[in-house]
């Protein structure tokens, strides 16, 4: 008996930029319990061009990191957590094999990626978005009067930010299949 071959398809990813401090974390803090409290499953990736220690020092997956590991993979029945070296900083496309099944895939920033973004803008932190002429801006989240032509989006606004891209990404459809399924 053959294996019905899936269809691989990529999830629509999304970048939320904006500068230091604008308030990129705390937007997706609140967007990504929007989104998968809708019956989306939601992958992040977190950009940091500065680096950053996932595990504890002195936990025994730090000690194997620490003693010479390229790869450390921590698991357990409820996650798994991986630290590697690598030669480069990445692009996000790069890293999607780690996201299978997702019905979107929400990136902390990338500015500069060719990819959808969503700006978060603070007029007390710049004078002008970031990308005010990126072709790729599909949404500024601000609380300023602001017009560039697209969207915005108070910072209040979450659940019409979350309607939005369901409705860009036509994303309607993975919930009502999920529903019918009653998988998730």
């Amino acid at each position: 008996m053959m294996k019905k071959l899936q269809k691989k398809t990529i999830s629509p990813v999304v970048s939320v930029v904006g500068n230091s401090g604008s308030g990129k974390t705390t937007f997706l803090e609140k967007l990504i319990p929007e989104l998968t409290g809708r019956g989306l499953k939601v992958g992040s990736i977190k950009h940091d061009v500065h680096g950053f220690e996932l595990d504890k020092p002195g936990k025994d997956s730090w000690r194997h990191k620490h003693a010479g590991a390229s790869t450390t993979v921590i698991s357990s029945p409820y996650q798994i957590g991986m630290v590697k070296d690598v030669e480069y900083d990445h692009k996000p496309e790069e890293l999607f094999s780690f996201f299978n099944g997702m019905d979107i895939i929400l990136t902390e920033g990338y500015k500069r990626s060719n990819m959808p973004k969503l700006e978060i803008f603070r007029a007390e932190i710049t004078t002008e978005p970031l990308c005010k002429n990126d072709e790729k801006l599909l949404a500024l989240i601000s609380d300023s009067d602001i017009d560039i032509g697209v969207p915005v989006f108070s910072t209040r606004e979450i659940k019409k930010v979350a309607e939005f891209l369901i409705e860009h990404f036509d994303l309607a459809r993975s919930i009502k299949i999920k529903n019918r399924t009653g998988t998730s």
